[in-house]
């Protein structure tokens, strides 16, 4: 979430064509039309050529070629893995991490494999290392139409599951750790984490990271043991204790996770999550954020936001919008409602508590929940 151009960590593609150039109109809560604004869309074409004038760059450079090795398969993995993701694009996502060295037997794997046939059925799909244990669990839980594998090559213990092996259409393999982590949070509306070792921990505050300084869009995180357990109640504590205590964190980053040993609960979360609040986009120089809303927000809500979050806009306060021009790639939600605001980029937990105040306080949805299919930041 840099500036009102850039798309950091977002799902889909730009429509190719032209440049378009549009200006906003639409009118505010309050019958006043915003500060207009131009916008100037990059075509695919354009950052295509951008794209081969860096690596033209590279021989006058004279870039070593492990270097240049690196940027080359890099680039190759994830052409290969966005295009298998674009076929899915219109469903939800729920990625689970968790130890590939969890044995079937544990109370974990089973957990993991409840969560993920509640999640299925409600429509989502499963995303998973595609590997063994935490991960096999996932998509025994899901079944193989509602599974997608992101595989990393290694010499010990990541060979893919029986679920997903040997399926070009739901399976992709990465050489390299960075470019698979961005595509497990780049395509998620939601993540659930088990317990593992440090490969989990490392997904798990990559994750957090990325939400907390928003380079994400936002989407629920949770932590989840089996029935009884502690190995999350004890990552809790120690953020609390040390992290919090030593002010290394805010106590509003709290917000951005859930820990439970409670499949029901860990579902409703993310259900809840997505009860009103639909996406998230920031739009105009001026970057406003316009949080899209499944649901109208009746005066008196939007008063009680303005009062209680005021502290998260930075000029103006909170309006009722309806879709900005610069929305024109997301056609099939251009009818939702808006909250627009400029929000002050920095607290994203006092975001994230604001997601939550709107699904707990907003009248029931009138619109049917569609998932974002293109970029939503």
């Amino acid at each position: 979430m840099l500036g009102a151009e850039e798309i950091i960590l977002s799902r889909g593609a730009e429509t190719p064509g032209k440049t378009v150039v549009s200006q906003g109109s639409y009118l505010s809560s309050s019958g006043k039309a915003p500060d207009n604004h131009v916008h100037v869309q990059v075509t695919v074409e354009e950052l295509i050529r951008e794209i081969k004038e860096a690596a033209d760059q590279l021989l006058c450079d004279r870039a070593d070629r492990g270097d240049v090795k690196i940027i080359a398969t890099a680039i190759k993995e994830l052409r290969h893995a966005l295009s298998l993701f674009a076929r899915y694009r219109h469903m939800r996502k729920v990625t689970i991490f968790g130890s590939a060295r969890t044995p079937r037997d544990h109370p974990a794997y089973q957990t993991a494999v409840e969560f993920a046939r509640r999640m299925a059925d409600l429509g989502f799909m499963i995303i998973t290392g595609a590997a063994s244990g935490i991960m096999e669990a996932g998509h025994v839980g899901a079944g193989k139409e509602r599974s997608l594998g992101i595989n990393i090559r290694l010499p010990f213990e990541q060979a893919a599951n029986p679920i997903i092996a040997n399926d070009d259409q739901r399976l992709v393999n990465f050489k390299y750790f960075f470019t698979r982590k961005l595509m497990f949070v780049k395509e998620a509306d939601a993540v659930a984490l088990f317990p593992g070792g440090f490969g989990t921990l490392d997904e798990g505050f990559e994750a957090l990271t990325l939400i907390q300084t928003g380079k994400s869009h936002m989407f629920p995180i949770i932590l989840v043991d089996e029935p009884g357990g502690t190995y999350w109640r004890s990552f809790h504590q120690f953020v609390q204790d040390t992290l919090l205590k030593r002010d290394y964190i805010s106590p509003q980053d709290l917000a951005l996770y859930k820990v439970t040993d409670n499949v029901e609960e860990a579902v409703a979360e993310i259900r809840h999550f997505y009860r009103v609040y639909h996406s998230m986009r920031y739009i105009g120089r001026k970057h406003y954020l316009v949080l899209r809303l499944r649901s109208i927000l009746p005066n008196e809500l939007l008063e009680r936001i303005r009062s209680e979050f005021a502290d998260i806009v930075v000029e103006g306060t909170f309006e009722l919008v309806g879709a900005d021009p610069e929305e024109s790639n997301d056609s099939h939600i251009l009818h939702l409602p808006r909250l627009r605001f400029r929000f002050d980029r920095r607290n994203l937990g006092r975001l994230r508590q604001l997601i939550d105040f709107i699904n707990r306080e907003a009248p029931d949805p009138i619109f049917p929940d569609v998932p974002p299919a293109v970029p939503n930041l």
